[in-house]
């Protein structure tokens, strides 16, 4: 692998660095947005239990606000439940900007070093063939040795940039397709509080009968 690296030339450190930085993005993101964090899948009938136990005080709203991103929406549309239906809307709808922001962090990191790191790979290949070229000119075309140094960098720097950017496009989109399921769970999950607070549906809990709206 060092013998690699080393005919690959100054270029297979940043080709290299990139490939660090695309691992523990993506180790990251994948810790992070695991569906059971983001969103718990009963997180809403325990907040509406609270609601119509009359146990939803400051302690309970800051452990939602802190325990997922599917509570902090929740929290921000309750803290403003009382101004009326269209203040809560506009409560959750800008609490879930913010949200989705934060589930899309380090993927613009993580698309620009797909986009990179074959330009990287291929400036290798165009300062190996210049090297080529200029031996060419200097000691002839006899020289196979130096010939294939030259071809030899240029043609590790694309793989090793190919091999980068493949995987590091791949978990791009994978993410962003995660995101998308995820944003589409914390809309129904939003909507179903914001009807059951005016009314429009009770919440159901799983296996029960519809909960009553709280007073």
């Amino acid at each position: 692998m060092l013998e690699l690296v080393k005919a690959g030339g100054w270029l297979m450190l940043p080709i290299i660095l990139s490939s660090i930085i695309a691992v523990a993005i993506c180790v990251e993101r994948f810790l992070e947005l695991n569906p059971e964090k983001v969103a718990p899948k009963n997180l809403l009938n325990q907040v509406w239990k609270w609601l119509s136990n009359k146990k939803l005080d400051a302690e309970k709203m800051r452990e939602l606000r802190r325990g997922s991103a599917l509570g902090q929406i929740l929290a921000a549309g309750l803290s403003n439940a009382k101004y009326g239906r269209e203040v809560m809307k506009e409560s959750i709808e800008d609490a879930a900007s913010h949200v989705i922001h934060g589930l899309e962090r380090y993927l613009n990191a993580l698309g620009t070093i797909a986009a990179v790191a074959p330009l990287l790979g291929l400036l290798g290949t165009v300062l190996g063939m210049i090297r080529v070229f200029t031996d060419i000119m200097i000691q002839g075309s006899g020289n196979t040795a130096v010939l294939a140094g030259g071809i030899s960098e240029a043609l590790i720097t694309t793989a090793s940039g190919l091999c980068v950017a493949i995987p590091a496009m791949i978990m791009h989109r994978y993410f962003l397709r995660r995101i998308d399921a995820l944003v589409v769970t914390l809309e129904q999950e939003s909507i179903k509080l914001l009807n059951a607070m005016y009314g429009d549906a009770p919440i159901k809990e799983a296996g029960t009968a519809a909960v009553s709206k709280a007073s």
